[in-house]
């Protein structure tokens, strides 16, 4: 099997300290973030922007400067920025990409429901449709490779991977571009084993994957792809918890306990020039 690629989601934008006091909201917090990260065993790391106050943020000068950040702890990780968001034109949700050229970019691969449900108190804490039409697409991966960013394909679902078959068709899509199987958002495909095996069957062959598993049936599904020859992120972004049940203090432990369960499994971690090579990303 290849070397394993280790991602780390470090913020979101749903949650906020109330839900975990140690997600990360400023430019320096979130270039702290990365070298724990990336001292822990990251190759990536995946970058929401916010606002000081923890508000989700768009701002290009706000990207800039994480990137700043970033770049002056961590000279060679690679760099993963949002294009998510809801209630925003889809210009708006890319604007920052030319002006900050990040080694990576999320595009996100179709149109879903997107919520936060508790059948505890039977009620949506929060709820909305995520929408990325093919005209959307059309337009995020052209800007992506007018700016020669690999993109990261978040697949909610099935159909999403199937959603790459006429970009691919059309030329758009690189031989580079990732698929990300994102599981356990609500509106999206569950997390179980038998999911993930079945999401892994539709990737083409040959083609880079990993799984993004949101609650603490990632650790479950990092398992899974370790042992099918995939790679997998962490991050508090996705998951707060680690695998003794303990609220992870940092970006950085969720990694080494990724680092522990790949070892575990008999896969060795890439370095970031080792996953720079698989995935055909240079440094900028």
């Amino acid at each position: 099997m290849k070397k394993l690629i280790l991602s780390a989601a470090l913020t979101g934008a749903a949650t906020n300290r109330s839900h975990c006091p140690y997600i990360p909201y400023t430019p320096k917090e979130l270039g702290e973030e990365a070298k724990r990260a990336v001292d822990a065993g990251a190759s990536i790391v995946h970058i929401h922007a916010r606002e000081d106050n923890g508000m989700p943020c768009w701002r290009t000068e706000v990207f800039a400067e994480i990137k700043a950040e970033v770049r002056q702890r961590c000279p060679n990780v690679m760099i993963n920025f949002s294009t998510g968001a809801i209630g925003l034109s889809i210009e708006d949700r890319i604007k920052h990409l030319p002006a900050t050229q990040p080694d990576m970019a999320a595009f996100n691969m179709g149109s879903m429901n997107y919520a936060i449900y508790s059948k505890k108190a039977k009620q949506f804490y929060w709820n909305g449709v995520f929408q990325n039409s093919y005209d959307d697409m059309m337009q995020v991966v052209k800007t992506m490779n007018e700016n020669n960013i690999c993109p990261e394909m978040e697949c909610f679902d099935t159909s999403h991977i199937r959603n790459a078959e006429p970009l691919r068709d059309m030329g758009l899509l690189p031989d580079n571009a990732c698929y990300s199987l994102v599981m356990g958002v609500m509106g999206g495909i569950p997390a179980s084993t038998e999911n993930l095996v079945h999401q892994i069957r539709q990737v083409p062959q040959g083609a880079f994957w990993q799984v993004i598993g949101v609650s603490r049936k990632q650790w479950q599904l990092a398992a899974v792809a370790c042992t099918m020859g995939g790679s997998f992120r962490v991050g508090l972004e996705d998951n707060f918890y680690l695998p003794n049940g303990e609220m992870a203090k940092s970006n950085g432990e969720c990694v080494e306990w990724g680092v522990k369960l790949a070892n575990m499994m008999g896969r060795e971690i890439a370095s970031i020039e080792e996953a720079r090579a698989l995935l055909q990303v240079p440094l900028k």
